[in-house]
C-alpha cells in the first residue's frame, strides 16, 4: 500500500475519530497519539536497524534463537540474617526449580563494614545476609556446587572482596576459578549517582572495577565482571530513556577506564553485561530492550572499534520494578510482576528475578518466593511468548516507540559527553537532577490522580493489617558478632597482619593490581571490615558534594 493510500485512509479515520470522542470523550492524560502506522517508521531500515537475532545490531535479541534452545536464567534475588538462614533459602530455591541464585547482602556488608562495627548495630541480616569473612561464605554455599550453579551477587563498592570470597569457597569445593559463572554488580558509578552504597572516592573506585576487569580476563574468563545497573535508576524514579541513557553512560566510562588501564575492547567487553528495570508499562519496557541493545552495539562498533560480535552484544539480567510494589492490597502485586515478567522475557532478557508481593511490607516470605518464581515458570511453559523470537517486532507502536526511546537516549549521552562524561556529569549533578524532576512529576501525577495506582488512589478498600510477614529480629547481629569473634580467635592472627601490610602497600602502587592481594587476605580469613578499612585508609571515602 502506497503512503498516498495509507495518510487517506488516516485522514478518514482521524473524521472518524472526531465523531467517536464527542460521543464518547477519551481518558485524560494519555499520549498525544492514538494510534500507529507504516507512516510512524517510515525510513526505518528493517536490515541496518532491526536485523535478526543474534546478529547486529541485536535488536531482536542477542541469541540467534532466544529461549527456543533455552529459557531465561531464573535467578532469584534472595539474602537475610545469616549465612545459615540464607542457604537454607537457596537451596529451596533450587529444589523448586531456580536456575541461577541472586545474593542479597545487609548494609554493613554492602558499605563494608563488619557487623561488630558500632556502626552496624541495628542493620545485621536486614536487608539481606550479614558476611563478615570468608567463613560467613563457605556457610552460605554450603551444599551448593559452585561448578554448577551460577550466582550474581549485589555488591558494589567491596565486590572485590565478595567475589575473592566466592574465588576462595569454589577452591574449598574443588572448583577451579576458571569454571566459575556469575556476575557481580560492581557498578559504582550509579552508586554516586542513584543508590548511595559508596565507600571510596571515584578514582580508586575505578581502579578496583578495571583490576577485575584485567584480573577475570585472566583468571576467572567465564565471570561477568560488572553488572552495569539501570535498574536503581530507575527505581530512584527515572524514564525508561533515562534509565539506559544513563546506565550506557556509564558504560562507556567503565570501557574508557579500562582502555586507559591498557585493555584492549575486546578483552573485557564480552564479560560486561547490564542490568534493567521491568516497569509496568509492557510495550514501553519491551521497547526500551530493544532500543538498549541497539545503541550498545553501536557504540561499542562506532566509538570503541570492537571487532567480536560478542563485544556488541548487550546481555541483560532484569528484575522487577520493586519502587511499583504496593503495601495496599500486595495480591495485586502478583499481577503487575506477571506483567512486568511478560514485559521482560518479550523484550529478550537473559535472567530474570520476579519480586515478591509482600516486598512493599517486608522481606518475602517463602510462599511469597515460590508464587514468584511460579510466575516465571508459567510465563516460560504456558504462555506461549517465548516460543517465538521478539514477538512484538513489526508492531507499527512498538518499532516507532523503539525508535523514540533510541533517539532521546542518544540525546541524553551526547549531552553528557558534552559535559565531559559519566563520572563528570554525576560530579556536577547533572544526572541526579535529571532522575530527580522525573521522580518529582511521577509522584506528583500519583497524588494529583493523574496517574492511577489501584488500590492506592483509586479503587482503595478497608484492609485487615498483613499478617505472616518475614522479620529478622534483633538476636540476629549479636549472634553474628559472636560468630566472628569465635572466628578471629582460631585464625592466624599473624598471617593476617601480613596478608592486610600486603594489601596496604599494593593500594599505595597505583600500578598493581589488587585482586590477587585481596585474595589472598580473604583466605586468611581478614574480615571484609578489614580489608575495607586498609582501603578506607590508603583511598579516603567519598563524600557527596552535589550543587544542583
Amino acid at each position: 500500500m502506497s503512503n498516498e493510500k495509507i495518510q487517506a485512509g488516516l485522514d478518514k479515520y482521524n473524521a472518524s475519530v472526531e465523531k467517536a470522542t464527542a460521543k464518547f470523550p477519551e481518558r485524560p492524560n494519555l499520549p498525544e497519539q492514538r494510534l500507529y502506522t507504516p507512516l510512524d517508521i517510515e525510513g526505518t531500515d528493517y536490515a541496518d536497524e532491526i536485523g535478526f537475532p543474534g546478529m547486529y545490531p541485536y535488536t531482536r535479541g542477542v541469541q540467534p534463537t532466544m529461549y527456543r534452545g533455552r529459557f531465561w536464567t531464573m535467578r532469584m534475588y534472595a539474602g537475610f540474617s545469616t549465612a545459615a538462614e540464607s542457604n537454607k533459602r537457596y537451596r529451596y530455591l533450587i529444589e523448586s526449580g531456580a536456575t541461577g541464585l541472586s545474593c542479597a547482602f545487609d548494609l554493613p556488608t554492602q558499605i563494608g563494614y563488619d557487623s561488630d562495627d558500632p556502626i552496624s548495630e541495628g542493620e545485621v541480616g536486614k536487608v539481606g545476609v550479614a558476611i563478615d569473612s570468608l567463613a560467613d561464605m563457605e556457610v552460605l554455599f554450603d551444599q551448593i556446587d559452585l561448578g554448577k550453579v551460577s550466582t550474581s551477587m549485589t555488591i558494589n563498592a567491596p565486590a572485590s572482596v565478595l567475589l575473592a570470597m566466592y574465588i576462595a569457597v569454589a577452591e574449598k569445593q574443588g572448583v577451579p576459578a576458571d569454571q566459575l559463572k556469575g556476575t557481580i554488580q560492581n557498578d559504582i558509578l550509579k552508586e554516586y549517582a542513584a543508590r548511595g552504597t559508596y565507600i571510596f572516592p571515584p578514582r580508586p573506585s575505578m581502579r578496583l572495577i578495571t583490576n577485575i576487569f584485567e584480573y577475570c580476563s585472566k583468571n576467572v574468563p567465564k565471570w561477568n565482571t560488572i553488572s552495569i545497573s539501570g535498574y536503581h535508576i530507575r527505581e530512584a524514579g527515572s524514564t525508561a530513556s533515562q534509565e539506559i541513557a544513563f546506565t550506557i553512560a556509564d558504560g562507556i566510562a567503565y570501557c574508557e577506564a579500562a582502555i586507559k588501564a591498557g585493555l584492549h575492547i575486546d578483552d573485557f567487553a564480552g564479560r560486561l553485561s547490564f542490568f534493567w528495570n521491568a516497569h509496568n508499562n509492557v510495550l514501553e519496557e519491551v521497547a526500551k530492550f530493544r532500543a538498549s541493545r541497539r545503541v550498545w552495539a553501536k557504540v561499542m562498533k562506532e566509538r570503541f572499534h570492537a571487532e567480536k560480535p560478542k563485544s556488541m552484544m548487550l546481555r541483560v539480567h532484569t528484575q522487577t520494578a520493586g519502587s511499583m510494589l504496593t503495601a495496599q492490597q500486595p495480591n495485586n502485586n502478583i499481577v503487575r510482576v506477571a506483567l512486568q515478567t511478560a514485559a521482560a522475557v518479550m523484550g529478550g532478557t537473559q535472567s530474570l528475578h520476579t519480586n515478591s508481593r509482600d516486598e512493599a511490607l517486608a522481606l518475602p516470605t517463602e510462599e511469597s518466593v515460590m508464587i514468584a518464581l511460579r510466575t516465571q515458570q508459567i510465563v516460560a511453559y504456558e504462555s506461549g511468548l517465548a516460543d517465538v523470537i521478539d514477538p512484538l517486532a513489526g508492531s507499527y507502536y512498538v518499532e516507532a516507540l523503539t525508535n523514540k526511546i533510541e533517539k532521546e537516549a542518544w540525546e541524553y549521552i551526547n549531552k553528557i559527553d558534552e559535559i565531559g562524561g559519566a563520572v563528570a556529569a554525576i560530579e556536577k549533578g547533572y544526572i541526579q537532577k535529571e532522575i530527580q524532576d522525573s521522580a518529582y512529576k511521577w509522584q506528583m501525577d500519583v497524588e494529583s490522580g493523574a496517574k492511577t495506582i489501584v488500590g492506592v488512589n483509586k479503587f482503595q478498600i478497608e484492609e485487615e493489617p498483613p499478617k505472616g510477614l518475614l522479620k529478622v529480629d534483633a538476636s540476629v547481629g549479636v549472634a553474628q558478632c559472636k560468630r566472628l569473634a569465635e572466628m578471629k580467635s582460631k585464625r592466624d592472627s599473624d598471617a593476617v597482619k601480613a596478608a592486610l601490610a600486603d594489601l596496604k602497600k599494593a593500594c599505595q602502587d597505583e600500578n598493581e593490581n589488587l585482586m590477587p592481594h585481596i585474595l589472598s587476605a580473604v583466605r586468611t580469613y581478614a574480615t571484609l571490615g578489614e580489608i575495607c578499612g586498609v582501603m578506607r585508609e590508603v583511598f579516603g571515602e567519598y563524600e557527596a558534594h552535589v550543587n544542583l
